[in-house]
């Protein structure tokens, strides 16, 4: 072996255990949910332009929307005057959803936490950011990339045995600054299904923030829900009177 071989079989080694020792600096289950609470906050209070396009016809929605902590949401479409007021209420692992055409409140099994909300791309539990992915997921690091000049971390994240989810696997992209670029779901045979990005990053709320997240289904072309905040604050709390059945049923104005 050459003197410049050597040197460069030294060189090749030396980076590998560099990239090894920088992967174990990174907890990926730390990550994700710093970045899950970088998102929602300590509490929130939003206005989001909801886009349902689709390639023979489009239809939008405005949704107020308040979080607190990881677990608790609760929004509501204020128009088109004809959808206004169907609302959604989530505490915990428990959801409800608000009817003002026939004044019915229903209780929303855990089967159909997944299934599309209003007829968008995004599910009941897409649009809640709800906690599973936190609490149903094991994640780890398996490569970094570089976006406009940021580390980005790319996820994996499997399901816990015998957790109560319906996708095999999750991929997210993660930027050092805690900012969530995307977010790929893939079925039991690790087939992709749908994606969500995100777009327009800018100061929102105080802090970084994506203005737009879009999700679209891989098999269905031309079709995508696009979320566009309008108005967005981050707060240190909000009551417990918010998030109730009532409020549910008499959404905030």
């Amino acid at each position: 072996m050459t003197q410049k071989t050597a040197w460069t079989v030294i060189l090749a080694w030396a980076l590998v255990f560099a990239v090894y020792r920088f992967a174990l600096a990174i907890d990926p289950n730390q990550l994700v949910e710093d970045s899950f609470n970088y998102v929602r906050g300590k509490s929130s209070v939003s206005e989001v332009i909801m886009t349902i396009h689709r390639p023979d016809w489009q239809r939008k929605m405005t949704i107020k929307a308040w979080t607190r902590g990881q677990k608790d949401s609760l929004f509501y479409i204020d128009a088109p005057p004809k959808d206004r007021g169907n609302g959604t209420l989530k505490k915990g692992r428990e959801m409800w959803i608000y009817n003002p055409k026939i004044n019915r409140v229903i209780k929303v099994p855990p089967s159909m936490m997944s299934q599309s909300w209003m007829g968008s791309d995004f599910s009941n539990n897409d649009l809640s950011k709800s906690d599973s992915l936190l609490t149903d997921y094991t994640h780890t690091l398996i490569a970094t990339e570089t976006h406009d000049g940021k580390r980005v971390y790319v996820i994996k994240s499997m399901p816990k045995p015998d957790a109560p989810v319906v996708w095999g696997m999750q991929r997210l992209k993660i930027r050092e600054d805690l900012i969530w670029l995307s977010q790929e779901f893939f079925d039991e045979d690790l087939q992709p299904v749908k994606a969500m990005t995100t777009l327009e990053i800018q100061m929102l709320g105080g802090k970084l923030f994506p203005k737009v997240w879009r999700m679209s289904k891989v098999d269905q072309q031309g079709n995508y829900t696009q979320l566009n905040y309008t108005a967005l604050v981050f707060t240190s709390s909000l009551p417990d009177s918010l998030f109730t059945l009532t409020t549910l049923r008499k959404p905030l104005r």
